[in-house]
């Protein structure tokens, strides 16, 4: 079957934290063989049922960094694999993923096997929550603020031992800052007195994107040698450079500044645009990234699939 999709102009997205919920992958799996043995898998490589806690919860449970960030990649991973068995041959003129989703695209490009970016993926959120006991901070949303306004606010508002910074610039008007409680409450009445009204605290104890990140970095860097990163078969746009990755040594780059570096989706999305893609399909689950298009240039196109209805209106003629 062909996907009525041009594989020159079109670019496969996968979501990062705050895209999950309950129920997430469960009707794909019970539809199609290929996404069940993805489940399947990861509930044997990671030794209990990522499963049962992705489609049953409790919630609290699944909203674990720990939990999260695996079982949002086992559900790209199989709606990965439902597409690629549905259109055999079919290969995007490039990927990208959110935070974590970029493990996810680097199973769509080749250079990580699902069973690597998985197990890369725990450890991620491991590490992660880990420095968050360790550096206890915070995250907030600041809307309706341009990058340059925030990137003043947030030196001004840092000092030798408590930083913020801009973790992910995820839209025009849509920006995460990340770091000590100090300094986002300074930035926060600084937003004020520049006329930026809308931050809002995000609820979350880990400061991710921020320096205070490193305690986990030596650790994180161990795991990503141990990857067996390949170089992309497919172009991959970093999350820290928003350029193309194209060699095994510049993704392990990427991911391990990842940590503490600002996440550039706005320049991501710019990118794959300029070098002539028009539609991005979102695997996975939610549709937090195609929601942030239209923002980011009206002109272009998202499809999100996560489930069976999905792809039966991806193939619904126009």
């Amino acid at each position: 079957m062909k996907p009525p999709l041009d594989p020159q102009t079109t670019a496969f997205l996968f979501p990062g934290q705050g895209s999950q919920k309950l129920g997430m992958g469960r009707e794909l799996a019970e539809t199609y063989p290929a996404a069940r043995q993805v489940f399947e898998q990861a509930d044997a490589w990671l030794g209990f049922s990522l499963s049962r806690l992705a489609w049953e919860g409790p919630e609290n449970e699944l909203n674990d960094t720990v939990n999260t960030q695996p079982a949002l990649l086992a559900h790209s991973a199989a709606a990965l694999r439902v597409f690629n068995e549905k259109y055999p041959g079919f290969q995007p003129a490039a990927v990208a993923g959110h935070s974590m989703g970029e493990l996810s695209a680097l199973i769509a490009a080749g250079s990580l096997t699902y069973e690597a970016a998985l197990r890369l993926a725990r450890r991620r959120g491991e590490l992660m929550k880990e420095a968050g006991q360790v550096t206890p901070g915070g995250m907030a949303a600041v809307l309706g603020a341009d990058i340059p306004t925030l990137e003043r606010i947030c030196a001004e508002a840092s000092t030798p031992t408590e930083v913020v910074q801009v973790a992910n610039d995820n839209c025009p008007g849509q920006v995460v800052i990340s770091g000590a409680l100090g300094a986002i409450e300074r930035a926060t009445a600084l937003a004020g007195a520049a006329g930026i009204r809308r931050v809002r605290p995000l609820a979350v104890s880990i400061p991710a994107h921020s320096p205070m990140m490193a305690h986990a970095q030596e650790r994180f860097n161990q795991a990503v040698e141990a990857a067996g990163v390949q170089d992309p078969a497919i172009p991959i746009i970093g999350n820290v450079s928003a350029e193309p990755l194209a060699s095994a040594e510049a993704v392990r780059a990427d991911l391990r500044l990842q940590l503490t570096s600002r996440v550039r989706w706005t320049e991501t999305i710019q990118a794959l645009a300029a070098q002539g893609v028009t539609t991005f399909v979102e695997l996975g689950s939610e549709a937090v990234l195609c929601g942030l298009l239209k923002r980011i240039d009206e002109n272009l196109k998202g499809i999100a699939i996560g489930a069976p209805a999905d792809f039966a209106k991806l193939e619904q003629p126009n």
